[in-house]
């Protein structure tokens, strides 16, 4: 049951209809929802629960699933196929369609990115850019690098820095998402323990903290740069409230959406400001709460540059010799090696990676490709799972069975060439085996095996 102080507190906000908002979080049935990865095609006809899902119709790869599956048994879900996400959350792409026209070679920053949803949406938008998802909890950041480094993605950099550390990095991005750490309302359909652990005061905590967290990390938009500002809550004074903050800082300005008036999202005002936003309500629309607005910076005072001194090691000929010999480089990229890995990074945006290293701590970078002992190459994960169309040694296609006996890192017998060989499901890989005279050598991250099904 909801807290009468929370109902009472929504009394008034645009939208808020008290009968069937209650009425629709009495119903025990939870919307689905998955976004594809279109940087890893494959046929979703075939696909056991995708062939019949509906299209979300702020996202043109958002899917309403018909019910809930199983997705630890599906093993594109572990490869990165396809992201398990909250409807209301792909919203940011319909956004983006109005606000950057041109994704061609922006910098983007998801500030608050765990778990990911929202940086690999980013990712899938500014194929042909750099985005940053920045995750200040060393637990959260964790599960972050797994979905980023499974999403395939090699033009991700993963941080985990306090937003007050991006003040080394003035103008820096074109963008910016702000996804604020908030009291939950919004998720109360999905998780009713989040309803017991709400109250009036962590709303007035989480308002306090969504102003310091844009005050701090501001100076770090460029200018003509846009922030875009989200929560899951519907609690005014981390919705509109903030509006009115940000529009109070100097050289900001809001940006309305578009809305086709069918999809029931419903705009709202900040009192100050005039600031518009944007409610939704699982009462009106196929999806949990969730609120967003989007600004521009207009107008710069801080006329500071961040430094980019900083050097790395560039990987010897001889190495790039051998990494050559077992496949064809895409071009356009930097080598180096980092922890005795070599990774590959976008030449376009050597300066801004520079200055990433140069002021954050850095968990993840680039595509790792592996590891040259002699003139072999010992391929990493990533590369196995990446979205680059080719990569080394041979590729094995397996049916269901054997690719979740392989995620389970099961003893496996499987006919193939002898050595390295990327196992492949429906068309999209899985990771890495060796196959020897009498047996495989699986080589699935132990930390992210498969425990059931």
């Amino acid at each position: 049951m909801l807290p009468e102080s929370f109902i009472k507190s929504l009394a008034g906000l645009p939208g808020f209809d008290r009968q069937s908002f209650e009425q629709v979080h009495e119903i025990q049935d939870q919307v689905t929802s998955v976004r594809i990865n279109s940087a890893k095609p494959f046929n979703v006809h075939e696909h056991a629960f995708l062939k019949n899902a509906q299209q979300i119709p702020w996202c043109t790869e958002g899917r309403y699933l018909n019910a809930r599956p199983v997705f630890a048994a599906d093993p594109l879900w572990h490869a990165g196929a396809y992201y398990v996400q909250e409807a209301s959350s792909m919203f940011i792409q319909h956004i983006l369609n109005h606000i950057v026209t041109s994704p061609t070679e922006k910098v983007v920053l998801d500030l608050c990115a765990a778990p990911g949803g929202k940086s690999t949406l980013l990712a899938n938008y500014f194929r042909k850019g750099l985005v940053v998802a920045n995750e200040t909890i060393k637990s959260r950041n964790a599960i972050l690098v797994e979905n980023i480094t499974k999403w395939g993605s090699d033009h991700v950099i993963v941080t985990q820095n306090d937003p007050a550390h991006f003040k080394a990095l003035p103008q820096f991005f074109d963008l910016m998402l702000i996804d604020a750490p908030c009291s939950g309302s919004g998720l109360f359909r999905k998780d009713p323990d989040a309803i017991k652990e709400w109250s009036e005061e962590s709303v007035k905590h989480c308002s306090t903290r969504q102003e310091r967290i844009i005050e701090d990390s501001l100076v770090a938009l460029k200018e003509a740069g846009y922030l875009i500002y989200a929560t899951c809550s519907y609690s005014f004074e981390e919705d509109e409230k903030i509006m009115d903050h940000i529009c109070s800082m100097g050289g900001m300005q809001n940006v309305p959406i578009p809305i086709p008036s069918d999809w029931q999202i419903i705009e709202t005002e900040s009192p100050e400001h005039k600031a518009k936003g944007y409610r939704f309500y699982p009462d009106k629309i196929k999806g949990e709460g969730f609120f967003v607005a989007v600004f521009q910076k207009i107008s710069e005072n801080n006329t500071g540059y961040y430094s980019a001194d900083f050097s790395w090691n560039d990987i010897s000929k001889k190495e790039m010799g051998v990494l050559s010999g077992h496949f064809e480089l895409p071009l356009n990229y930097t080598f180096i090696l980092h922890q005795q890995m070599i990774i590959a990074i976008d030449r376009l945006f050597e300066i801004q990676v520079k200055a990433l290293l140069k002021n954050l701590y850095i968990k993840k970078i680039g595509l790792a490709i592996g590891e040259i002992k002699g003139n072999d190459l010992i391929p990493s994960h990533a590369l196995a799972v990446s979205d680059w169309a080719v990569i080394p040694y041979e590729s094995i296609s397996v049916d269901l069975a054997t690719a979740l006996s392989y995620l389970r890192r099961s003893d496996l017998v499987i006919p193939g060439k002898k050595g390295w060989n990327v196992l492949s499901y429906m068309g999209i890989r899985l990771g890495w085996a060796k196959l020897l005279p009498n047996r495989l050598n699986n080589y699935y991250p132990n930390e992210w095996r498969l425990l059931k099904y």
